[in-house]
């Protein structure tokens, strides 16, 4: 088939699901966007409506296609990760709120496990027993809604109810503590630990598998011919196809993926390993992940508190100041991924004085995201065993240049912004041409390129200094 082809793509995400048509020459002729709410409460819970979610998908997938001509050739579909939903396979409902990655409230679940089976679960599935991945939120749901209903990952649902297939992707998949980091299966001893039958979960697919067909977007069917988990979608669509390429998303949480090569690959730095792909029937490609859970989130927090009105104060605020002070803020609201892995961590504000004001507040935030995003970045030169030169990043919060200008500082290396804003989609998307015969996009052009401007000395004073306020955390 001809790589001239249009595809749909669709970016269901934590705080809005994005609907993309790509032309045949990787430009976007419409964009969607529908939000998504998540409610959260102190107790650790992070919870969606599924069946608005999927309202929302039907929403912005139709409005696409109707602003873009109503035609393309496949479609591309994207999901959020770690977020799980309990549901009837005879109806395709879900019963009740879809728990989300942030969810806490499976810390327990992890706590009680051995110490030789969590050791054997970290070297097996190369993820880290945390209640952010997906088995101990699915044992913790299991025991609110009883044996009856069908707990998957949101994808398998979203896809069932698409087009009737049971299925979910390899590297959605390794995100779960469920299957094998080496043969990409769904494990029977990594199951049974958590209570879960293997023969009742999804199969697993590549990420071009071509899948079936919908009409959730009108009456023409559409292939689906392309399937993956958000953050590795954006890492194809930013040409990290070769071994220590690395991309940071800055979106709800913020998320560093590292290209680990053609062999499973395991940290020993704090990161966790996992699948990035696997194109048909080509031999898998795998990723070095380390996450920061609170990103976007914080300035969604910022607001809410009333330190500032709008995204776009970050910089206005922030800029209008030489530094932070002494003032440190540790983004754990919704606790410590990696490298730190402490799910009862929490957020803090330190060093403040009667001279800290409302700009040394909000750049003491953009502060905290660049250092926890420079340890990952860090984490991951250890792991490859070699010094990065170039992050590139996407996502909402590359719009503020006060950000952009802290991560290179921090992190000590130029950052290369991607152009566009749809990566997820746009790397979705890239999988669905493939799914259907057809060719690679190449990558666009960087937008802009960010320099550091302190000594790797001083970065490390900043960085040690925030080291200190994050191991604080894990006692409050």
């Amino acid at each position: 088939m001809s790589a001239a082809m249009r595809v749909l793509a669709i970016d269901q995400g934590t705080s809005a699901t994005k609907a993309v048509v790509i032309e045949p020459d990787g430009t976007t002729a419409a964009v969607v966007e529908v939000p998504v709410t998540v409610v959260s409460d102190a107790a650790g819970a992070v919870e969606t409506d599924p069946e608005a979610m999927w309202l929302g998908i039907v929403a912005a997938g139709s409005e696409a296609l109707a602003r873009a001509g109503g035609v393309v050739d496949a479609i591309g579909f994207a999901n959020q990760g770690e977020t799980i939903v309990a549901w009837d396979r005879r109806t395709g409902r879900a019963n009740g709120p879809a728990v989300v990655w942030q969810d806490r409230r499976a810390a327990g679940v992890c706590a009680a496990l051995a110490d030789d089976d969590r050791r054997w679960l970290a070297n097996h599935t190369g993820l880290e027993v945390d209640p952010y991945f997906v088995a101990p939120k699915i044992a913790w749901l299991r025991n609110r809604v009883g044996s009856a209903p069908t707990i998957t990952t949101i994808d398998t649902w979203l896809l069932n109810r698409l087009c009737g297939r049971y299925v979910t992707d390899v590297a959605t998949a390794s995100r779960s503590l469920l299957s094998g980091l080496d043969d990409l299966r769904w494990s029977d001893r990594a199951c049974a630990l958590f209570g879960i039958d293997a023969a009742e979960m999804p199969e697993i697919v590549s990420n071009t598998t071509p899948i079936g067909e919908t009409t959730a977007f009108g009456s023409k069917p559409i292939p689906i011919t392309g399937l993956c988990v958000d953050q590795q979608a954006a890492l194809f669509a930013e040409g990290c196809h070769s071994r220590g390429a690395t991309k940071c998303t800055y979106g709800t949480g913020a998320f560093l993926l590292a290209h680990a090569g053609g062999r499973p690959a395991r940290s020993t730095n704090g990161l966790v390993g996992s699948a990035a792909w696997q194109l048909g029937g080509e031999a898998a490609t795998w990723c070095l992940d380390g996450q920061v859970y609170t990103a976007g989130a914080a300035v969604t927090w910022l607001i809410a508190s009333g330190i500032i009105d709008e995204p776009a104060d970050l910089d206005r605020f922030a800029g209008a100041v030489a530094s932070s002070g002494e003032a440190q803020f540790v983004p754990g609201l919704a606790g410590l991924a990696a490298p730190f892995w402490e799910p009862e961590a929490r957020g803090s504000f330190t060093g403040l004085s009667l001279s800290t004001g409302r700009g040394e507040l909000v750049r003491a935030v953009i502060d905290g995201i660049a250092a926890a995003v420079a340890w990952l970045v860090r984490a991951a030169e250890a792991d490859l065993g070699d010094g990065l030169t170039t992050l590139r990043v996407d996502g909402g919060l590359t719009r503020s240049r006060v950000l952009l200008q802290a991560q290179a500082d921090l992190a000590q290396v130029s950052v290369e912004v991607y152009p566009s804003p749809h990566a997820t989609a746009l790397g979705v998307g890239a999988f669905a041409r493939i799914g259907l015969g057809g060719d690679m996009l190449d990558r666009p052009v960087a937008g802009m390129v960010i320099e550091p401007t302190i000594s790797r000395d001083e970065a490390d004073s900043r960085l040690q200094r925030w080291r200190v306020a994050a191991e604080a955390t894990k006692h409050l």
